[in-house]
């Protein structure tokens, strides 16, 4: 519910600046578009090994501000670099504990007849999009079409997985075999506040040495949702 009601404000005090800007008489010829931007997604898991499904809602919340740098005169081409921050959640059924000597990370898949109350696992991560950006808005147009493109590096600072039955309780926050460098594929399209966005990521989220009954987990990211794109 925070994240609800911090998204409410972000895009309530976005859209009063927007309005804001159709009473300004004086023309800016070297403005720059879409800089702050909120994107809400659902979180998908691609190349799970046998017996990993999702279930439930996975969703992750981003905020950041990007620096647009038009590169032709009519400034409706442009390239993006910015810095945001994200949280991303998975509802899945990877149980990740540890081994019974204290070293390696333990992955498992819980059995189905397991009647658990939670099983996720949630990290924050520090993102930089870098885009390429095309755009059909004017100096005086606030209402336009957009394509973002480009790429997305991300350092996951802190990473929580977390089971939980009646009676038992599983936390684990230290994960060697966490990919804390991620990056991938970037893609928005819309008009107006209302974007489609999209992230595909390239490399796994654990390494080589995390391992599922042998077979490794190549767990990739894959986001899909909406953008909303401010100043």
């Amino acid at each position: 519910m925070k994240h609800i009601a911090f998204f409410i404000i972000i895009v309530f005090v976005g859209c009063q600046y927007a309005f804001s800007q159709n009473d300004i008489s004086v023309v800016d010829s070297l403005y720059r578009e879409d800089q702050v931007y909120v994107g809400v997604t659902f979180n998908l898991l691609s190349n799970k090994p046998e017996g990993v499904s999702q279930n439930g809602l996975s969703g992750s919340l981003q905020l950041g501000f990007i620096r647009d740098m038009p590169i032709n005169k009519r400034r409706n081409k442009a390239f993006g670099v910015g810095l945001g921050v994200s949280i991303d959640t998975f509802n899945q059924n990877l149980f990740i504990g540890e081994e019974s000597d204290g070293g390696a990370t333990a992955f498992s898949v819980i059995p189905d007849e397991t009647n658990e109350d939670k099983n996720r696992f949630t990290f924050y991560s520090l993102e930089v999009p870098i885009q390429y950006r095309w755009r059909t808005s004017t100096p005086t147009k606030y209402g336009f079409w957009r394509i973002h493109t480009g790429v997305q590096l991300g350092y996951i600072f802190r990473f929580k997985s977390t089971f939980v039955e009646a009676g038992n309780e599983v936390n684990q926050t230290d994960i060697p075999e966490l990919n804390e460098f991620q990056y991938g594929l970037t893609f928005a399209f819309g008009y107006g506040a209302f974007n489609f966005q999209a992230y595909y990521g390239l490399n796994t989220l654990f390494n080589d040495s995390a391992r599922l009954s042998q077979e490794a987990v190549d767990l990739q990211i894959i986001r899909i949702g909406l953008q909303f794109y401010f100043l």
